[in-house]
């Protein structure tokens, strides 16, 4: 790896790697079978090395989006295989970019005669695979397969410039880590996207793709507590509420087809963007569309937020305690002030930057937590 031209490859592919051997030996301790090869370091490093600087170039005036996955023909569906094997270099990654930029179309890399070369197209990916993906010119996404053709890929490593982020699985081990947290980072039963967690990543996802900044309450269906604190009437109130999300996100394992996929996908994204309109959408855990468009306030005799716990779980990431000022603008500041006055509830906040923050109250410290996950949704 010492010829490499991008140093970051070279300090992100031994975690990388240690990553896809953790998942990978606990999927075959589980009896999972079809798992993905594993990529030594030099692998890893040398197709990081090399999307990078594809990322940078342009081709008839376009930024190349790449993802290399690394696997052979046979470990894939449908392989699209070239007469003659690609180089791996940047010049023949922009060149080919316009054929594979559509999500869910990969270069199938692997060694050929001891050198790690583009052998085609691969559109499914098995279990742990690892890919690397061009997110935008200069910021690679390192990311491993969880399986399901609906699930979002686990998000491993974000490389931006010299900056490297590793992402820290034991984020979820803390005793107030949110759910939603858990399952973005890849800790849940195989199998078992399209359950509400999962729905809650798809609407991460896709609130945080519309890039006009939004926000999403999530309060328990038990309760209208969360009424205390939003301005009455509200000028986008749902009656009666829109349930078409939670009447497919609850449809049977056996009757979910393709269809279902895209309509869950389209159901998704229309809450989501919902969520862009000034205020915030509410949404209970049973996936009922409430409001949007309500506007926060203190609940009355409650006290004003004072401090936030904010985190990322990136690996040597530190806990900091903010004050409102520091928190960020008046989203951010509106969904920490919620969580404190109803602690039952979680906030979903995306930012224009494409910043993500989940707010939730943390049992643990006694205050309002954010957590900040854009590292995992790339």
């Amino acid at each position: 790896m010492t010829d490499l031209a991008y140093a970051a490859a070279r300090s992100a592919a031994p975690a990388i790697h240690s990553h896809l051997v953790h998942h990978r030996d606990h999927g075959l301790a589980r009896g999972e079978t079809g798992l993905a090869s594993l990529p030594p370091d030099a692998a890893i490093a040398r197709m990081i090395d090399a999307a990078f600087w594809a990322s940078l170039r342009r081709e008839e005036g376009y930024e190349p989006r790449i993802s290399l996955a690394y696997l052979e023909p046979g470990e894939t569906t449908h392989p699209l295989v070239f007469e003659h094997a690609l180089a791996l270099d940047p010049a023949t990654l922009a060149r080919v970019a316009p054929a594979v930029e559509r999500p869910g179309v990969h270069l199938g890399v692997w060694p050929i005669d001891g050198v790690l070369r583009v052998w085609g197209v691969a559109r499914a990916i098995p279990r742990y695979g690892c890919v690397v993906e061009v997110a935008e010119p200069g910021l690679l996404v390192v990311k491993h397969h969880r399986g399901d053709e609906l699930a979002k890929f686990t998000n491993v490593a974000v490389l931006q410039g010299d900056q490297v982020r590793v992402v820290d699985e034991h984020a979820s081990h803390q005793a107030d880590c949110p759910s939603i947290l858990s399952s973005m980072l890849g800790f849940e039963k195989p199998g078992a996207w399209g359950s509400s967690l999962h729905v809650l990543v798809q609407l991460a996802v896709s609130m945080r793709a519309h890039r006009r900044g939004g926000l999403l309450l999530v309060v328990p269906e038990s309760t209208t507590a969360w009424g205390d604190s939003v301005v009455h009437p509200s000028m986008y109130a749902v009656t009666p509420p829109y349930t078409e999300l939670a009447a497919l996100a609850v449809l049977p394992q056996v009757m979910r087809q393709r269809t279902w996929r895209d309509e869950l996908g389209r159901a998704v994204d229309a809450v989501a963007g919902l969520t862009a309109v000034d205020g915030a959408a509410v949404l209970t855990a049973g996936y009922a569309l409430l409001t949007f468009g309500a506007k926060i306030v203190r609940r009355h005799g409650a006290a004003p937020l004072e401090h936030v716990l904010v985190t990322e779980p990136i690996v040597g990431g530190a806990a900091t305690v903010l004050t409102p000022a520091q928190l960020g603008g008046t989203r951010h500041l509106a969904a920490g002030q919620f969580v404190h006055d109803q602690r039952d509830a979680v906030a979903l906040t995306a930012s224009q930057d494409g910043r993500f923050t989940i707010f939730a109250w943390s049992p643990v410290r006694s205050m309002v937590h954010a957590h900040r996950v854009e590292t995992l949704l790339l």
